[in-house]
């Protein structure tokens, strides 16, 4: 081959080069660079080491014309803590996990952990923990379902503590915070008895979700305490669409004056079935409230009554746990019950 040829070849490495994914820049590409020790780069990285004032000038000088920046994971791993977290969040459909997902995800990023995110129905859930779990994680977040006793021995096995959001859960290093869901139940039976209803039914997820019989036993003990009993009873899968099926279902079944449902995507579909095909008058014939207090249930073609089970807070306390868990890993368990708060709005 002529050396015109060679050239050729040269060039469209380059070009090649420029135009794929080239490898990460590496501390020892700044080292020899500089032309300096790998030890004096990893210390013009390390805040309060010492190195000499011009060194490292030059080193930061170099690291940034190569386009070099710290690979903060493969410190961690040399310490104690990676400051990964994984975060569980089921399904994402459900707009209340879709709202507490984004604020959990803020407070993480603000206390300088990086949160590895999982989304997606029961049905793939454990694998989807498992290949997390390759992963050195610091804690690991579960909101809203359940997950096999298996994975929560491998956990342990693995010293990886767990925070559960939505329910209690007993294990080793387990911490829960969870919204007390029968006082909530409790609070929108009373405010519609006053009101003079006597005609109840409830609307719930899936009979397995601790959640919904929570909140169908504080319906049940609460209207048993005013001397009435739930007229039916309906459970399906937490969303919209459902909830304007079964709202057609029940009232064809009973003549209800008030609905309880166990979460607001579920109250919203019941709302724009019984507005749209079914002729009755929201609060007038028939009084709806949810559960949760998502965006949109203040919209105003909703104005939906509701209990507010406070993401805000509920985070804060998750936040605060994961801190206390990460410093004293051998402390005693905690729950933190969550006060949910009756939103009154229009449809009461």
């Amino acid at each position: 081959m002529d050396m015109a040829n060679k050239d050729d070849d040269n060039q469209t490495g380059v070009r090649r080069g420029q135009q794929g994914r080239g490898r990460r820049v590496t501390a020892s590409d700044v080292a020899n660079a500089a032309r300096v020790s790998r030890s004096a780069v990893s210390r013009a990285f390390t805040p309060g080491a010492y190195l000499d004032k011009d060194k490292r000038a030059l080193i930061l000088k170099t690291a940034h014309q190569l386009g070099y920046r710290p690979n903060a994971l493969a410190a961690s791993l040399h310490g104690s803590s990676t400051n990964l977290v994984g975060v569980v969040a089921g399904s994402l459909d459900n707009l209340y996990d879709s709202e507490f997902l984004a604020q959990l995800i803020a407070g993480l990023n603000q206390a300088n952990k990086w949160p590895l995110v999982l989304a997606g129905g029961d049905s793939c859930i454990e694998e989807a923990i498992l290949s997390i779990l390759d992963y050195p994680l610091d804690a690991l977040i579960i909101r809203g379902g359940s997950i096999p006793s298996s994975l929560i021995e491998t956990c342990a096995k693995l010293n990886i503590p767990l925070l559960f959001s939505g329910h209690v859960v007993d294990a080793p290093f387990t911490d829960c915070v969870c919204c007390r869901n029968g006082a909530g139940a409790a609070l929108a039976v009373d405010h519609l008895v006053e009101r003079g209803r006597t005609a109840f039914g409830f609307l719930g997820g899936p009979s397995s979700r601790s959640s919904t019989l929570e909140r169908l036993e504080g319906t049940e003990e609460r209207l048993k305490h005013h001397g009435l009993e739930l007229q039916i009873r309906h459970f399906c899968d937490y969303s919209y669409e459902n909830g304007r099926k079964a709202a057609k279902e029940m009232l064809a079944q009973a003549k209800l004056d008030a609905l309880l449902c166990a979460n607001d995507a579920m109250a919203l579909g019941a709302l724009s079935a019984i507005r749209a095909t079914l002729g009755l008058k929201v609060p007038d014939d028939l009084s709806i409230i949810g559960f949760d207090d998502v965006a949109l249930a203040a919209w105003p073609d909703f104005n939906l009554t509701t209990l507010r089970n406070p993401i805000d807070q509920t985070v804060a306390e998750i936040l605060r746990l994961l801190e206390l868990r990460l410093d004293s890993p051998d402390k005693p368990n905690e729950v933190v019950l969550v006060d949910p708060v009756l939103m009154r709005r229009g449809t009461d």
